[in-house]
């Protein structure tokens, strides 16, 4: 005769398969959750980092763009002396274009007149 006592009885509850699947599939829905808990903390703390990241990029790009552009001309803008009738014509153009957005934006009809030099 085997006498069971209740230490044999938890023992052989916890041997059951059913209980190890049970308690294996809580875990891993435990393990799940946590994962998921996770990941949305890591995505909460790396957006604002993502977003200062771009605005940076985007900063520092327009600026080197705009720096690459601007310099240059200004520089041949400068070194072309004044009187003469290529910088005549680029002001006149630059005048008639001018009107031409305005009475664009105005809905007015633009004037094509050329001023005489």
């Amino acid at each position: 005769m085997t006498h069971e006592t209740a230490a044999d009885a938890t023992a052989n509850a916890n041997h059951d398969p059913l209980n190890a699947v049970a308690d294996a599939m809580q875990a891993a829905a435990a393990t799940v959750s946590d994962g998921a808990n996770a990941a949305r903390q890591a995505a909460e703390k790396a957006l604002p980092s993502v977003g200062l990241f771009a605005n940076r990029f985007l900063y520092t790009s327009s600026y080197a763009v705009s720096y690459g552009v601007v310099f240059p001309l200004a520089l041949i803008a400068l070194s072309v002396p004044h009187n003469n009738p290529f910088v005549h014509g680029l002001v006149d153009g630059s005048r008639a274009a001018r009107d031409k957005v305005d009475a664009l934006l105005s809905g007015k009809p633009a004037t094509s007149e050329v001023p005489a030099t």
